[in-house]
C-alpha cells in the first residue's frame, strides 16, 4: 500500500507542477471540474442505490454550474446562484415523483454533494484567479498535503490514543499533532520561499488555521463514509483510495485561505484570463 501511496504521487506532482505554474486558468479550471464531477459520483453512490442516475447527472449538472460560476465572477452574485441551484434542487425532485418516501432524503443528499463538494473545492477556480494565483496554489496544497502525510506519518509510528473512534478508529491524537506541526513547517518554508507578500504571522496563523481545518475536513468525510459504510469512497487512485478520500481536506481549507485572503489581506484583483 505504501509503495501504491509513492508511485501515485511521483506520477502526479510533476503535472501538478506544470499544470499550475505553467498551463492557463482555463486548464486549471477544466482539472478541478473534472475533480468536481468525480468527487460528486463518488459522494452520490455513497448513498444512492442502483437506478437514481437521473439524480446523479442532474447533481453532476448543478456542480458543474457551480465551478463554471466561480471561473466567471461578476456574471452573478453568489445569492443569485445560490437562489437559482436551491430552486432547482426542489423542483427537479418534485418533477421526478418517484419513490416519495425517499423524497426528503434524496433532495437533501442531491444539494449536499453540489455544495460539500462543488461550491467549497470550487474555491480552487477563484484562489487560481487571483493575482499570484499559481503561488497560492502551490502554497494550499503544499500546507495541507503536508498535514495530511505529517498526519498519516505520525499515527503510524506514534499513534496511541484515539481522536474520534466512532468516527474514524485509526485516526489518533498523535496523528494530529503531527499533522499540524507539518502544516505550520509547510506554511512557514512556503511563506519565505515564494509568498514573500505574506509575514511571519501570516504563516504562523494560516498553518494553525489550514491545518485545523484540513483534518477537520478528513474527519467530516469520514463521518459520511462510516453513515454509508465503507472504507474508502472509491479506487481510482490506488493506495489513496477515491478522488473524494485525496480532496477531503481540501475542501475546507480551499474556502478558508481564500477568504483570509480576500478578508484579512485585502487580495481580491482578478487576473484577465
Amino acid at each position: 500500500m505504501h509503495w501504491k501511496r509513492v508511485v501515485v504521487a511521483v506520477v502526479f506532482l510533476p503535472f501538478f507542477y506544470v499544470l499550475v505554474r505553467y498551463l492557463s486558468p482555463l486548464a486549471f479550471f477544466l482539472v478541478v471540474l473534472l475533480g468536481i464531477w468525480l468527487g460528486q459520483l463518488e459522494f452520490y453512490r455513497l448513498y444512492y442505490p442502483v437506478g437514481r442516475r437521473g439524480l446523479i447527472l442532474f447533481g453532476l449538472l448543478c456542480g458543474g454550474g457551480v465551478a463554471g460560476h466561480f471561473y466567471t465572477p461578476g456574471l452573478f452574485t453568489d445569492r443569485e446562484v445560490l437562489t437559482v441551484l436551491m430552486g432547482a434542487v426542489l423542483l427537479h425532485r418534485l418533477a421526478t415523483q418517484r419513490d416519495l418516501g425517499a423524497a426528503l432524503t434524496d433532495t437533501a443528499v442531491s444539494a449536499l454533494g453540489v455544495f460539500y463538494v462543488g461550491w467549497f473545492l470550487g474555491h480552487l477556480v477563484l484562489l487560481r484567479n487571483l493575482e499570484q494565483g499559481e503561488f497560492l496554489i502551490f502554497f494550499l496544497f503544499l500546507v495541507t498535503w503536508a498535514g495530511d502525510t505529517g498526519a498519516y506519518y505520525a499515527g503510524k509510528g506514534l499513534g496511541r490514543r484515539r481522536l474520534a473512534p466512532r468516527i474514524s478508529p485509526n485516526k489518533t491524537v498523535e496523528g494530529a499533532i503531527g499533522g499540524l506541526i507539518a502544516s505550520l513547517l509547510a506554511a512557514f518554508l512556503a511563506q519565505r520561499w515564494f509568498l514573500p507578500f505574506l509575514s511571519t504571522q501570516d504563516g504562523f496563523f494560516l498553518g494553525l488555521l489550514l491545518g485545523i481545518l484540513g483534518q477537520m475536513g478528513d474527519l467530516t468525510e469520514s463521518m459520511f463514509k462510516r453513515s454509508a459504510g465503507v472504507k474508502d469512497s472509491g479506487r481510482f487512485l490506488p493506495g489513496h483510495g477515491g478522488i473524494l478520500d485525496k480532496v477531503d481536506s481540501l475542501i475546507f481549507t480551499a474556502p478558508a485561505f481564500y477568504y483570509y485572503l480576500l478578508w484579512i489581506k485585502q487580495v481580491g484583483r482578478l487576473i484577465i484570463i
